[in-house]
């Protein structure tokens, strides 16, 4: 099919499509897609694109063979055989949507509504078919508020806490950064399009530093990698700022001008010094003293740290003592100084139009995915229980910790189970009704970006295979069959698009959607990267408009979660005192559990989370489930390279491939997540040992805060 906004080439029946990558990944790739004859038949990075620059990783160069995969669930199916079989009988689209309706009606007859619960994340992060795509209608339904915190709500409790919602550093700036700190995040798997910008400025005379407990890939680019334990990264935060204040290396005028609370914090980070955060983190005094040195001279200094910086008891007190670094040194004054978080605060999306919150009965109970395990086994005491269950945009039985618990959970006979997905994941094999979701390729969406600045428009290339639908069709059809008249269910995708962005914020000036038919993509208003300071002069969007060692915010509200993680419902936030000033939670779990291995889970090479987990060509390159254990650690349990090991703790356990190098720091092990339950040796994966505790801030997990022992099998 010909799409609006089809870039003509010299065959007549060959067009290339305008898209962008659908993935949770920060790089947001602008995508073009060539059909032939109304196939599409390749997918490539676009060159003009300046962050995207022609180049697909590996996630993701192969789309059109996912689109076309004969795995693919292309009709609507009901389950004809043991919970768990992935036995499904097709059936037609009203016999599905009847069944839905008739058993969520049943449900909500005999308990309430909030036996119903929503399981969703970002299978796709667009703007209609994502995160919020099926607010309204559970919002309206009265369902059960599903808290959705797998990545950066404790991070971003933290964040606004201290410097408010601002993009902060523009991350094509970081070519004119001197000093490049990147701490808790592997760049070069997961967020592969910064590297050519750091890189530059490595070239250019940048001293890049990397701090991770792995010596990784972007470890190894960099000239300095600091290993350290983790769940300690708050520890070595706060003994760099006790360096940095006694030793007088702040810039004395910016904090008078642009924060508040610096006498409160510099008595605080007495308490810290590097050689008690030695004792912590296993980072030499020496090493810490050198790195706080270089970091506060070495202007302009940048910070870019990673999702996995908040997964630990004392995440979200950990960035907030890195988030008070920047200030603190002056390093946002200049281009390519400060801190990258998550561009994505300066998009003007329109929120309140996805989610409708006013849509939720206020009272409504709140259950975190983390829980579901627990939630579905009875385990938490649910008043009404939870009988109805709908997962979309979400693989929860690799994603979610308590993996075991939750497989005895989807397990139940009196659990409905509904599951919308592009194939039979590990967990639609539990479900009772299993729905075909189209692809980004067959989808029109509307893409911002958590880790640029540029805003892209995704037209569909492609007719829908099958009888696949949209997210936003799902709903559509699904408010109908309820019975749920208000008219947001009944918008189409145009009338989506168009409340999707504020169009008339600065930052969209001369940006339209007609526009964006026309290039498939645009930079938002704001000033270029080799320019753009954005709090040179303060101006932070905080209540005093400073950086706020001293939160008000903290102060005020307690601790709290940003309502687009629990479909802008504000209700029953976890609320109690947050210290105003930063200070240490160390790891929760420790030597007194009685495993003595550190295991972290970081994202994958060739997955998006549970995304790409059971493709043939990313299963090539990521390989068997693996862990990753120091030659000392490895010695002294008897296991050698590539034997096969069990990974336990008293929550579960995993089999996998042992990989003995010195890259891991001794004491941690690493397995990465990602893998599925039908690929994994013994049907069980990381998350079988991970815990379902929440960090200090925003509920956050808790996946680097987890122990355990190896033994060989």
């Amino acid at each position: 099919m010909t799409a609006l906004g089809d870039i003509p080439v010299t065959d007549v029946s060959t067009t290339t499509v305008r898209a962008a990558c659908a993935h949770d990944c920060p790089d947001t790739c602008a995508m073009l897609v060539t059909v032939e004859d109304g196939r599409a038949t390749g997918v490539r990075g676009d060159p003009e694109h300046p962050f995207t620059r022609g180049g697909l990783c590996v996630k993701v160069n192969d789309y059109q063979d996912k689109v076309y995969s004969p795995d693919r669930l292309l009709y609507p199916m009901r389950r004809s055989g043991p919970k768990g079989s992935g036995e499904f009988t097709r059936i037609s689209w009203d016999d599905a949507l009847d069944e839905i309706a008739g058993r969520f009606r049943e449900s909500i007859d005999r308990h309430g509504p909030e036996t119903v619960m929503p399981v969703s994340y970002l299978g796709t992060q667009g703007i209609l078919n994502g995160l919020n795509v099926g607010d309204p209608f559970f919002n309206a339904l009265g369902a059960t508020i599903t808290e959705r915190t797998y990545c950066d709500s404790g991070a971003c409790t933290a964040y606004t806490m201290t410097i408010g919602a601002t993009a902060g550093v523009d991350p094509e700036s970081l070519v004119h950064s001197r000093y490049i700190l990147i701490w808790a995040c592997n760049m070069v798997s997961t967020n592969l399009h910064l590297w050519p910008f750091v890189a530059e400025a490595q070239r250019r005379g940048a001293k890049v530093v990397v701090i991770d407990p792995m010596r990784h890939a972007t470890a190894k680019r960099a000239d300095w990698h600091i290993p350290i334990r983790p769940g300690t990264d708050g520890a070595l935060a706060l003994a760099m700022m006790h360096v940095i204040i006694t030793e007088g290396l702040t810039d004395e005028a910016y904090v008078r001008d642009h924060t508040v609370g610096f006498d409160e914090l510099a008595e605080r980070v007495q308490l810290y010094t590097p050689e008690w955060a030695e004792g912590e983190t296993g980072v030499p005094a020496g090493d810490i003293r050198t790195l706080a040195r270089e970091y506060a001279t070495s202007q302009p200094s940048m910070i870019r740290i990673g999702v996995a910086i908040e997964r630990h008891a004392g995440g979200g007190q950990t960035v907030r003592s890195i988030a008070c670094l920047p200030a603190l040194v002056g390093a946002w004054r200049q281009v390519g100084g400060g801190l990258l978080q998550l561009p994505l605060w300066a998009f003007p999306v329109n929120w309140g139009a996805l989610m409708h919150p006013e849509l939720a009965t206020p009272g409504t109970r709140v259950v975190n995915q983390f829980e579901l395990g627990r939630a579905l086994t009875g385990d938490m005491q649910l008043d009404p229980p939870i009988t109805a269950l709908m997962v979309y945009n979400s693989n929860p039985l690799v994603v979610c910790p308590d993996q075991d618990r939750l497989r005895a959970g989807l397990e139940r006979e009196d659990l409905f189970t509904v599951v919308s997905d592009h194939f039979l994941t590990d967990t639609a094999r539990y479900a009772d009704v299993v729905l075909p979701a189209t692809t980004q390729l067959e989808q029109a969406d509307l893409m911002f970006s958590w880790g640029h600045l540029y805003v892209a428009l995704n037209t569909p290339a492609i007719a829908p295979l099958g009888e696949a639908v949209s997210n936003t069709e799902l709903f559509r059809r699904l408010a109908a069959r309820m019975g749920l008249t208000d008219p947001v269910f009944r918008r189409t995708d145009e009338e989506m698009l168009a409340e999707a962005f504020d169009w008339s914020a600065p930052a969209m000036e001369g940006i339209t959607l007609d526009s964006l038919r026309e290039t498939g993509w645009a930079r938002l208003n704001l000033p270029g990267p080799d320019v753009y300071a954005p709090h040179a002069e303060g101006g932070f969007p905080t209540p005093s408009g400073r950086t706020e060692f001293r939160s008000s915010v903290a102060e005020a509200a307690g601790n709290f979660m940003v309502p687009l993680f629990r479909q802008g419902y504000d209700g029953a936030q976890p609320g109690g005192r947050v210290d105003p000033l930063p200070h240490y939670v160390p790891p929760r779990e420790d030597d007194g559990t009685g495993y003595r291995l550190s295991l972290i889970s970081p994202k994958s090479h060739a997955f998006v989370n549970s995304s790409a987990g059971d493709r043939p060509r990313q299963l090539r390159v990521q390989g068997e489930q693996t862990v990753v254990v120091h030659p000392r650690d490895a010695e002294a349990r008897g296991i050698t390279d590539g034997q096969r090991v069990r990974v336990h703790n008293d929550r579960g356990s995993f089999t996998a491939r042992a990989q003995v190098s010195a890259d891991i720091a001794p004491g941690v092990v690493l397995s990465p997540m990602g893998t599925w339950l039908k690929n994994a040796e013994g049907g069980s994966t990381v998350n079988a040992v991970n815990p379902v505790v929440f960090a200090d801030l925003g509920n956050a997990p808790t996946f680097s805060d987890s122990r355990v022992e190896v033994d060989a099998v």
